[in-house]
């Protein structure tokens, strides 16, 4: 009997430690094929490809390693995430990668001790996705002629999940037409998202409070293992 004890109390502690991880694991950004070279980090990540939801975390170096500045739980594409290199636009898949992020946007004023250059939206304000369009994968205002409404979203419609958002640098500064346009970090809509990665308004708020582009952050988007496994970006 005692042996059977000491058995199972070996197997709970077992359990117990691949359930809280292990702590010998170093932090997940130096786990990163690349991080983009700032002190600054988000990673966005999925249990598997089929995924809708998963975790944001941001990161900042200090003293040369990475430590957690805080963690917010994610939603991905309807239809999961997919290798950001061969994504197709109108997939609802949230492209994985390694993206900087280029500046913030938002329908209310930024939160307070954004340090990020902030666009605010009005009326005329659009994101063209048109593949015709010269503008594709760029906000204008106006929408040009050349860029169909059909093709675009009009941001201001959109009060809930673009309240704040952070420009993702997918498919942004060499567009490659039917790669997708318009991803976003923003904060939470009704479900899952048509490619963009969100979470609550609350941590949305937290995370452009924390980002500074004087350090460079970047967002790595990817699932725990597989081929779009985080750890290759």
């Amino acid at each position: 009997m005692r042996r059977l004890l000491v058995t199972g109390s070996v197997l709970l502690t077992l359990l117990v430690s691949v359930a809280a991880g292990d702590p010998g694991e170093p932090p997940l950004p130096e786990r990163l094929a690349d991080t983009g070279g700032g002190s600054q980090l988000i990673t966005a990540e999925a249990p598997s490809e089929d995924s809708t939801t998963g975790t944001v975390t941001w990161w900042e170096r200090r003293r040369g390693g990475w430590v957690e500045a805080g963690a917010a739980p994610a939603r991905f594409g309807a239809k999961g995430l997919t290798e950001g290199s061969t994504r197709a636009q109108g997939t609802d898949t949230t492209p994985a990668g390694l993206y900087d992020l280029p500046y913030v946007f938002g329908i209310e004023p930024a939160p307070a001790g954004t340090r990020y250059p902030y666009r605010r939206v009005n009326d005329r304000s659009w994101w063209c996705q048109d593949n015709s369009a010269d503008a594709y994968n760029r906000w204008v205002e106006p929408r040009p002629a050349d860029c169909r409404a059909a093709e675009a979203e009009h941001l201001v419609t959109y009060g809930t999940q673009y309240a704040h958002a952070l420009v993702v640098g997918f498919n942004y500064e060499w567009p490659v037409r039917g790669r997708g346009a318009g991803i976003f970090l923003h904060v939470n809509g009704l479900g899952a998202t048509a490619g963009c990665v969100s979470v609550p308004a609350a941590a949305m708020s937290r995370i452009l409070a924390w980002a500074d582009p004087d350090r460079r952050p970047h967002i790595a988007i990817g699932t725990r293992s597989g081929r779009t496994a985080i750890t290759r970006y």
